[in-house]
């Protein structure tokens, strides 16, 4: 079974008007995990695409996606696939990978039908492509791992990035997750926006009854919204992207835009936040 949910692009004058479940309906995506099911939010932010594919011990497979108007969902797109859950395998092209927790698989345009099958709990990411780049499995060995923040800003976490410059080559798509270290809540402070490229992130291994505050809008017009587990926020170009969570979490980021140089940020320090 496969649904498509459509979000149009908000400009930012709009966005300062809305109400909670305004935000919410504009820029948060619930119930993307459905046992037996793939479930897509297609955004007009550089039509990007997230989404999740739940086998259940199962097979599903996604092919044709009528928003898209191609034969095949990635004839003219490539993809992130990111395993939150148990073991599982992604077979497309002819080709077939084990995917553990933590693994990410790049899969190339006109790569053709996806099969999803497994325990694994798929979490989606795609962008329109101009180039066929090979597809690779990039385990949790293979990314790149960087230490940033400190104990004392409650900000000490563990970067890896997956598709991203310095491990592999793609057209738009730049992935990987942070996980935040015990005792830190914070993350991505100081908050920064970057133009070029929107953002979304995914938060997970939380917690039923915990909550993340994600924090987002212009630095001088921030909002926020309450995120639960397995939820993700579409974050548009203008608008800043952090949060604080209520014990352990780790979200994945996922860009498309105009480069993929993962540096490309405009900070905004906090005494500067309204």
């Amino acid at each position: 079974m496969l649904t498509v949910d459509t979000r149009h692009a908000i400009h930012p004058e709009h966005a300062k008007g809305m109400d909670t479940d305004a935000l919410r309906r504009h820029f948060l995506t619930e119930g993307m995990f459905a046992d037996g099911e793939i479930r897509l939010v297609y955004t007009h932010y550089d039509r990007f695409t997230v989404g999740a594919a739940v086998p259940a011990g199962g097979s599903l497979t996604l092919d044709k996606v009528e928003e898209t108007k191609t034969d095949s969902f990635l004839e003219r797109r490539e993809m992130g696939v990111v395993n939150i859950g148990g073991p599982g395998t992604v077979q497309a092209g002819g080709q077939s990978w084990d995917m553990n927790y933590g693994d990410v698989l790049y899969l190339g345009m006109r790569s053709g039908a996806v099969t999803f099958s497994g325990q694994g709990r798929f979490y989606i990411t795609s962008c329109p492509a101009h180039h066929a780049y090979p597809s690779r499995l990039i385990t949790v060995a293979d990314a790149k791992e960087m230490k940033t923040g400190a104990v004392e800003t409650s900000n000490k976490r563990t970067i890896r990035q997956f598709i991203h410059p310095l491990v592999m080559e793609s057209c738009q798509l730049v992935l990987g997750y942070t996980t935040l270290e015990d005792g830190s809540v914070w993350n991505t402070m100081p908050a920064h926006v970057h133009d070029r490229r929107m953002e979304a992130y995914l938060y997970h291994g939380m917690a039923p009854e915990s909550r993340v505050l994600h924090l987002m809008g212009e630095p001088q017009e921030t909002r926020h919204i309450f995120v639960a587990n397995e939820q993700a926020v579409i974050s548009p170009t203008w608008s800043i992207h952090a949060g604080a969570g209520i014990g352990g979490y780790t979200f994945i980021w996922a860009m498309a835009g105009d480069n993929v140089d993962y540096t490309d940020m405009d900070f905004v320090q906090p005494e500067d936040l309204r």
